[in-house]
């Protein structure tokens, strides 16, 4: 399945949510990952409606001093028995750890200028669904961080594979050989989860860095702090955190009508429906047992698209009894 046509409502969803334009990487590091992740919006449609798996690549932190470096470089390296690895291939032992930490908080002291409070590191998680071969996975993190680092910013990474869910703990010094720090935005973010799966993709591993409306999600996730919080409370260890409390006097007002930027995701979510209907139609009428597979793939990937809600939707069914029982009302597809 790789003859399909230039999907323009789906090119829609697939733009990022923000400008790469906007992304703090050097132009030259820019142009290359723009060229070697993105790919054509066929190819990568193909992979969403086979509903390929999607990267996680997550900042988790930043580390404040030389001390809380070494805490940190403690952890991922499970004090020692891990190996924690270098843009060089260099291999740490625990000494190494503790000098490198050391080295990299001597580095920012002698900066010219440099805040006290200014922090020494960033970590960063680079992740796959369980079950993903670790083996490629922390050859993908280490072709990445090759990549987008490079000689630029010195880092060390280490993979951790308990429980059969591979994830690589990276963690990058903010200064950079040349005096550049690090300050990623989100549309650093985008570009790193889109190298990170093309290397993934060079070895083998199905995957995507796909934005959520492009797999038909409409709700941001639940923040992790929040989520924590709120598990702690319906486990009855604690009380209900700020934000989910405003969100329930919110969504216990009756105010009618539709929220607009709900009719704006139902709009966008009518636009991708209609592109990708004509496409099925379009291989469904080829005549042909590769074209009817196709046209099935794109018929499966719609039915299955999640309702167009909000948060205030969710919590009004869990609010309202009657509301339970009472299917979306869009029947789960824009109308």
């Amino acid at each position: 399945m790789s003859d399909f046509r230039s999907l323009s409502g789906f090119e829609e969803a697939l733009r990022p949510p923000v400008d790469v334009r906007r992304a703090r990487l050097t132009p030259t590091v820019l142009g290359r990952m723009r060229g070697a992740g993105q790919g054509d919006a066929a190819a990568r449609f193909e992979r969403v409606a086979r509903r390929v798996p999607e990267v996680m690549v997550k900042i988790t932190g930043r580390t404040r001093d030389g001390a809380h470096l070494g805490a940190h470089l403690a952890y991922i390296s499970r004090n020692g028995a891990l190996v924690l690895e270098g843009p060089d291939g260099e291999r740490l032992d625990r000494a190494g750890v503790r000098d490198l930490a050391d080295d990299w908080a001597a580095e920012l002291a002698m900066e010219p200028r440099g805040r006290r409070d200014a922090p020494v590191s960033l970590s960063v998680v680079l992740s796959m669904p369980m079950g993903t071969d670790a083996g490629r996975l922390h050859d993908a993190a280490r072709a990445f961080a090759g990549e987008v680092f490079g000689d630029r910013f010195p880092y060390v990474f280490a993979l951790h594979d308990e429980g059969r869910h591979p994830h690589v703990h990276l963690t990058v010094r903010m200064l950079g050989r040349d005096g550049e720090r690090l300050n990623p935005r989100k549309a650093d973010l985008q570009l790193w989860r889109e190298r990170f799966a093309h290397a993934l993709r060079e070895r083998s591993v199905e995957a995507e860095a796909t934005p959520r409306r492009a797999r038909g999600v409409t709700r941001k996730p639940e923040r992790a702090p929040v989520r924590k919080l709120r598990e702690r409370f319906e486990a009855g260890g604690g009380p209900a955190p700020r934000v989910l409390r405003e969100a329930v006097q919110e969504a216990a007002k009756d105010e009618g009508g539709t929220e607009p930027w709900k009719a704006a995701l139902r709009a966008r979510r009518d636009r991708i429906v209609r592109a990708l209907s004509a496409e099925a139609v379009r291989h469904g009428l080829s005549g042909d047992r590769d074209g009817r597979r196709k046209a099935d793939t794109v018929v499966d990937f719609v039915k299955a698209l999640p309702p167009v809600e909000t948060r205030r939707d969710v919590i009004r069914r869990r609010l309202d009894p009657s509301e339970r029982e009472r299917p979306p009302p869009d029947g789960g597809r824009s109308r």
